[in-house]
Parts: C-alpha cells; structure tokens; sequence
C-alpha cells in the first residue's frame, strides 16, 4: 500500500463506522412511511444526524407530522426518546427529505436507533392522528433468544 493510499484506506474506514442504519417501525395505520433511513455522524462530542425519507400514504395533503426516535443501548435497555416535527406540508402521494439532530444522547456505535412516525395532522383539521410506538420499538430490538 502507497503512503498516498494509507490516509485514504484510514478516511473510508472512519466514514463507514460513523453511520449507522436505524429500525423503522410502522403503525399500521400510518399515514407516513419512513424509508432510506441513515443515522450519521456517530463520533465522540458532536450529536448524531438523522436523515430520512417520508412519504405521503393518503390522497389528503399532511400540515405535518412527528417523528420520535428511540435509542437503546447495547443491551436493548431504552436510553433516550426524542421527537421532532418532519417537514411541514407533506403533499397527499409525495415524498420529501428530512433530517433530525439526535442530541438526547451521543450516540455510540454499539446503540440500537429505532424510528418512527408517531403524529401526523391533515391540512386544515383539527384532528390529530397518533400512534404510541414505544413498545414496538423495544419489541424490535430485542435479542433473539438462542436455543
């Protein structure tokens, strides 16, 4: 290996320990998906990033709505719930980018990230839709018992 290759073998291998791909989980009558989720920027002192993608299930346009990600640690015990609102006006069948500083905890790379749309409010109601998504998330990071 070049001295020239060296620095650039170290840069891609601390650029693919800094990210991470969290669970998502679904209501099953959620009006959100939640796809292409990465969790970035997982290094000491500065708050991991996460970016996803939401799409519109429903023929009405969304004012808004809320994701919450849950971190556990390595044991599967649950550390820190954050939520934040996704993008505003999401159009009825579109999807949009969006992104959510997770600084309720650093995040480690031995953490487990579970995410999920929890709220969501039609354009001009009242009326929330809402999803309790806590113990789906801790059913989705349990270990599988060995026989």
């Amino acid at each position: 290996m070049t001295l020239l290759a060296m620095p650039v073998a170290i840069l891609l291998t601390a650029a693919a320990a800094a990210e991470m791909t969290p669970i998502v989980i679904q209501a099953p009558d959620s009006p959100v998906r939640v796809d292409h989720a990465k969790i970035m920027n997982i290094t000491a002192g500065e708050p991991a990033v996460l970016m996803y993608a939401a799409t519109n299930l429903t023929d009405d346009d969304l004012e808004q709505f809320t994701v919450t990600a849950y971190i556990f640690d390595a044991e599967g015990v649950l550390k820190t719930r954050q939520m934040a609102p996704g993008r505003r006006t999401l159009e009825k069948r579109t999807t949009k980018y969006s992104t959510m500083v997770l600084d309720g905890r650093q995040v480690a790379e031995t953490d487990r990230v579970v995410i999920g749309v929890n709220q969501a409010q039609r354009t001009d109601a009242d009326k929330w839709w809402s999803a309790e998504l806590e113990a789906p998330a801790k059913e989705a990071v349990k270990k599988p018992k060995l026989p």
